[in-house]
């Protein structure tokens, strides 16, 4: 395939990135959320310069100069992120400073800005809080002969400042301080005459009171930046003699890792940012002057401030599966039928609550699970550790190479094995990245085994904000292929063949273009053919090959992609048979759905990896099909909403950017809103009302 038929995935993410601000610069949206947006596009940013941006210059630095499917040089992506990155920083601060600023001041909320622009009445608190509450924690550091240019650690706010030795003019030397991470950036001041709040940033605090740090010298200037370091961690896994130790060990590395980009305040002293730019060995292009606060991320902070309810969304709880009763035992329920859960609009409560009856259930022999991301107070790990205590066998895999999880799930697996759970620590080369558990237990007809199987991660607090779907099930071959999953990742046993499930990274990815295939050939001897596809990133080089060449032969593809598509749309003779739309709203859309029409037996699956190389070729994935015409029809009636939705979708175009739809004359369809009433209204959709709206392939008018 030509370059040119393909999108490089790192420019399409900053479109992604750049869908996401648009929320923040939203007008119709509540104000809190908006802010809540714009801290999530810097959150976001900082990710990936310290992966892929830190990698890009990896290979640099290496002399790699091999070009990707779109046909750029790494030295080439670089140059043109450069330019969409400073781009969207700018745009960061117009939408912070132009919109979402004075808008607070309408609430008689007001962000003082500036030291300089505090009421004496003001001034008097903040030095008081200063002297009582920020000065004890406050380290600063000079540097000079004796003392060399000290640890910036990664991510963390700093004030730089220039100072010279009272009496002696013309001397300048450089010191910094932390502005320290354990107290709250937001520091509340008194409330106004008239009930207005004013809050300033603790940096400005410190700048304010920074000459009572150095007293026997003079402040010439201070201004507060910020470094982002290389975080991408390369584990020798083949080296490593205890995977556990060299992560541990990995993770110090990430704190003075290669400087690869400095924040400044945009109106820094010219030679207080030359000592910088010097001693980080930080290129110019590398720079970003801010014009406003660094580190948007304190914007989530205000989304707790008490008093501001109508500023945002009404908060959804999640609702209960209309067939699953919370009082009784769950195992009867899943023999009943096989569970679909679609998070957050159905509670996660029934995964939680099938671990924690298989650990207190005597007839219970086994419970194994894999691991990827899990809350901070999780009640799975609690649930685990209670049924090893209770004397089952207890078996986990923890990846501890989940990214920026790596220390949490390090804890977790010295926890899990203290309570006598066996632990596994992943797979040398590959992330185990599936979502399965699998429970063993005695019953009156001999061994039965109960299987969950989900797209997420079994995080109780992220299935509130991440849509995921998760599937209860007691099939007799799903049983049997979970057994075979545990025994490959425990031990080194592949079966010959699977059941139901298709794992990667052996068999997924053929497993996948043979589907495609499939409708391609039935395309060709003229029957209905249809893809449905939803899942967060797309950019595998063979699977849109393989959907150019189904579309060419007249497959009607419909693809939901929340972030990197590499997939370009409207090539004559080639996509145009495909539309590719991103939904961007209040949860993050993270499920994954791939759907079949199959000439009418149409087949639906469900999983836990994207259409990327890493998710095909180096992970541990699994996906599966959903068998129960009933559960079918419930998630085409999903995604047919999804493909309707005209509020938070953006369609992809030929150029490659991302446009809302002209709502003018429509009913608006937010697909998220709807499925948080439906879940409340507990509605149960007619069967077939769905059924061939979903498949039959005809075009979309968007």
């Amino acid at each position: 395939m030509k370059p040119e038929y393909y999108t490089n995935r790192e420019l399409s993410w900053m479109k992604f990135n750049e869908r996401v601000l648009g929320e923040a610069r939203d007008k119709s949206i509540p104000l809190f959320e908006r802010l809540k947006f714009l801290s999530i596009t810097a959150s976001n940013l900082d990710e990936f310069f310290m992966i892929r941006v830190a990698s890009l210059k990896d290979m640099v630095n290496a002399g790699y100069d091999k070009p990707d499917i779109a046909g750029m040089t790494p030295a080439e992506q670089l140059d043109r992120l450069s330019i969409e990155t400073h781009e969207l920083v700018s745009l960061q601060y117009s939408t912070y400073n132009r919109a979402l600023l004075p808008q607070l001041e309408q609430q008689k909320l007001t962000v003082v800005s500036s030291h300089e622009d505090l009421s004496e009445e003001q001034k008097i608190y903040v030095d008081r809080f200063f002297k009582e509450n920020v000065y004890p924690v406050l380290t600063p550091m000079a540097v000079d002969s004796s003392r060399p240019f000290p640890l910036i650690r990664n991510k963390t706010l700093n004030i730089g400042a220039l100072i010279s030795k009272k009496g002696k003019e013309g001397s300048l030397e450089f010191a910094t301080v932390q502005v320290p991470s354990g107290l709250s950036r937001i520091v509340i001041l008194p409330v106004g005459k008239d009930g207005r709040k004013f809050v300033i940033l603790l940096e400005e605090v410190i700048e304010r009171n920074i000459s009572q740090l150095f007293l026997n010298y003079d402040v010439v200037c201070a201004h507060p930046y910020r470094i982002m370091r290389n975080a991408d961690l390369t584990i020798d896994e083949d080296e490593a003699a205890d995977l556990l130790k060299e992560i541990q060990k990995l993770l110090k590395k990430r704190q003075w890792g290669e400087a690869i980009r400095l924040e400044a305040e945009d109106k820094m002293d010219k030679r207080l940012l030359k000592i910088l730019k010097k001693e980080l060995a930080i290129k110019e292009e590398d720079i970003y002057r801010i014009n406003g606060p660094i580190d948007l991320t304190f914007l989530m902070k205000f989304y707790g401030f008490e008093g501001f309810e109508h500023l945002k969304y009404e908060k959804f709880e999640p609702q209960p599966y209309s067939s699953y009763q919370q009082d009784k035992d769950v195992f009867s329920q899943i023999r009943e039928g096989d569970i679909l859960l679609h998070h957050p609009y159905h509670s996660f409560d029934p995964v939680v609550n099938f671990i924690r009856q298989a650990a207190k259930d005597s007839d219970v022999l086994a419970i194994k699970q894999t691991l990827y991301r899990v809350s901070g107070n999780s009640p799975i790990i609690a649930a685990l550790a209670e049924a090893a205590e209770n004397g089952k066998q207890v078996t986990v895999l923890v990846e501890l190479k989940a990214r920026f999880d790596e220390e949490n799930n390090i804890v977790w697996a010295k926890m899990l094995e203290k309570a006598g759970c066996h632990v596994i620590y992943g797979l040398v080369g590959l992330k185990t990245h599936s979502k399965i558990t699998l429970v063993v237990r005695r019953e009156e007809d001999g061994i039965r085994r109960y299987v969950h199987l989900g797209t997420g991660n079994y995080n109780d607090a992220t299935a509130k904000l991440y849509t995921d779907f998760g599937l209860l099930t007691c099939s007799e071959p799903i049983g049997e292929d979970a057994t075979a999953v545990f025994n490959m990742i425990s031990g080194y046993s592949e079966p010959l063949s699977w059941n139901r499930l298709s794992i990667a990274p052996i068999w997924l990815r053929e497993r996948f273009l043979q589907l495609i295939r499939r409708e391609t050939e039935n395309a060709r001897e003229k029957k209905p053919a249809r893809i449905i596809a939803k899942m967060n990133s797309l950019c595998d080089q063979e699977i849109i090959a393989a959907l150019y060449e189904a579309s060419a032969a007249g497959v009607k593809i419909d693809l939901i992609v929340r972030g990197i598509c590499s997939l370009k749309v409207g090539i004559p003779k080639v996509s145009e048979q495909i539309t590719v739309r991103s939904i961007v709203g209040n949860f993050l859309e993270h499920s994954r759905v791939f759907c079949f029409y199959n000439n009418g037996a149409q087949e639906v699956y469900l999983g836990s990896a994207d259409w990327m190389p890493r998710n095909l070729d180096k992970r541990v994935e699994i996906m599966f099909p959903v068998e129960s015409e009933k559960l079918r029809q419930e998630i085409l009636h999903i995604l047919d909403i999804q493909l309707e939705d005209n509020v938070k979708a953006h369609i992809l175009q030929k150029d490659g950017t991302y446009e809302k739809i002209d709502k003018r004359g429509k009913v608006l369809v937010n697909s998220q809103n709807f499925f948080c009433e439906e879940a409340k209204e507990k509605i149960s959709q007619p069967e077939e009302r769905y059924h061939d709206r979903v498949f039959i392939p005809v075009e979309h008018e968007d």
